[in-house]
């Protein structure tokens, strides 16, 4: 099985293109080649590209407990150097068609740079979702564990939970966020966000990713935080976010449609020998 890794960030995934494989991924081997240990490795796998009737072209994203990703920003840039080093696209602007809707993609010359028009993003509960509320979800309470929270949410085509504090770490993140991804109150789990706002420009998030878990960075995830943080007022429109793996230019707009632009590294191209599939993964 074919390969291309990639990563924004330290977020990794690995191109497959479905026309070279001629069938669909099984859940078993989705798990499989995302495992550290036993696979290629990964956070996730871009599934393309695909034929698309509204777009230049095609995605589904997994994640590596086998589910999927509505949309996912350093997934769609790094799709997007994978299209220009393949040639199918060069420093034009171009169309993806996600199951979360329809982003506007480009290039910049040698494809290490790349802007997403991510869509825009929403705070009302129907929409993301969030039961037992109504209306735009901000500034709610909610108890995780030992700690009271207070969070708002937020949906650029996947589901977001976005918790504004004065410190946040990778600690707070991976122990806090499996349990906030599977709240009652988010009946198609969520992303969650550790956001701690640094200025007018600038935003600090740990994220804790639904189907993949603790990530050094996600364009998605920035997106909602810096969307939310201009919400409470906190931040310009222009927005620099820190990750742990470095840094994304957010634009959010008056609409709340968001604007990317961030970095990709080619890592590796490579093939899964049939023999890998025949492990038995461990029990999570």
């Amino acid at each position: 099985m074919h390969y291309f890794k990639y990563h924004g960030l330290g977020n990794d995934y690995l191109v497959i293109d479905p026309n070279e494989l001629g069938r669909e991924l099984t859940l078993a081997e989705v798990k499989l080649i995302c495992h550290r240990n036993y696979g290629a490795g990964s956070d996730g796998i871009l599934w393309g590209p695909l034929a698309a009737t509204n777009a230049n072209f095609g995605l589904r994203i997994f994640n590596p407990d086998g589910s999927e990703a509505e949309k996912s920003g350093n997934g769609l840039r790094i799709f997007s150097r994978y299209l220009y080093d393949r040639g199918l696209v060069n420093s034009d602007a171009f169309t993806i068609s996600t199951p979360g809707g329809i982003v506007k993609s480009l290039v910049h010359p040698g494809g290490q740079l790349i802007d997403v028009e991510m869509g825009r993003v929403s705070f009302d509960a129907q929409k993301i979702p969030v039961t037992g509320v109504s209306g735009e979800v901000i500034n709610q309470p909610i108890r995780i564990l030992d700690r009271d929270f207070v969070y708002c949410a937020a949906t650029i085509g996947n589901p977001h939970c976005v918790l504004p504090l004065n410190d946040i770490s990778a600690a707070l993140a991976k122990t806090y966020g499996p349990h906030l991804e599977v709240e009652a109150c988010f009946p198609n789990r969520t992303n969650v966000q550790f956001l701690k706002v640094l200025g007018r420009n600038a935003i600090q998030i740990e994220i804790w990713e639904r189907g993949a878990g603790y990530t050094l960075a996600s364009g998605s995830s920035s997106s909602a935080a810096a969307a939310v943080a201009r919400r409470l007022g906190l931040c310009d429109e222009r927005i620099t976010v820190h990750m742990p793996g470095g840094l994304l230019a957010i634009t959010v707009h008056d609409d709340y449609s968001i604007e990317m632009t961030g970095p990709v590294t080619r890592v590796a191209e490579g093939t899964l020998d049939p023999e890998a599939f025949t492990a038995t993964l461990p029990k999570d």
